[in-house]
Formats: C-alpha cells, sequence, structure tokens
C-alpha cells in the first residue's frame, strides 16, 4: 500500500464533456436511466482509482506533456487524468475530460 496521499480535483472542461455526454444520453437518445448510470459509473470508477492513481500505464500522447496521462474506461468512455506532485507525500489526481471511445482523442487530449 501506498503512503502517498491523494486529492482529487477536476478540471471545468471535465464538467462540460460530462455534461454534454449525459445531456446526449438524456435528451436525444431519451435514456434518463442510462444517462444516470453514466454519472454513477464514472464517480465509482474515479473515486475506486484515487487511492492508487499511478498505479496504471500512462498514456502516451503525441504531444508532450508536463504531466503523463492516464486513462479510466467506462463503458463507452476514457477518462483522462493527471496526477500533480504537491509534496513529497501528497499528489493531486486532476481529471480532465471525458470521452467517448469514437471521439478524435489525438485532436482532444
Amino acid at each position: 500500500m501506498s503512503d502517498i496521499e491523494y486529492s482529487l480535483s477536476y478540471l471545468p472542461l471535465f464538467y462540460d464533456d460530462l455534461e454534454s455526454q449525459v445531456m446526449y444520453i438524456s435528451d436525444v437518445l431519451c435514456n434518463k436511466s442510462a444517462a444516470n448510470e453514466l454519472l454513477k459509473d464514472v464517480e465509482a470508477a474515479i473515486w475506486g482509482r484515487l487511492p492508487n492513481a499511478e498505479a496504471f500505464e500512462p498514456y502516451h500522447s503525441k504531444k508532450e506533456r508536463k504531466y503523463p496521462y492516464y486513462r479510466i474506461y467506462v463503458k463507452n468512455y476514457i477518462i483522462y487524468y493527471v496526477v500533480i506532485p504537491d509534496s513529497p507525500k501528497k499528489k493531486t489526481m486532476e481529471v480532465r475530460r471525458i470521452l467517448h471511445n469514437l471521439q478524435d482523442r489525438d485532436r482532444s487530449v
């Protein structure tokens, strides 16, 4: 078990992405229960990853980045986050995007 303490933060862009996906499922596809299930599953996946945020393979982006991106797969969606060091024993898991797996990730992330 890691002695690193992770805190959690979200970029506004993540909330925009998530709202867009949920509204599409709810309003366009007329499936409110699937939209609610997506919200629940996304939240559970993020909180489940938090204790071991860096224990997974980083995403190899075509862009050079200060912090490597990590991915969480939830149904047909991919959540992207980075881990930012705050101190030797504290880090922040910053959730940045949620994209449908058919979206162009190289241009979006």
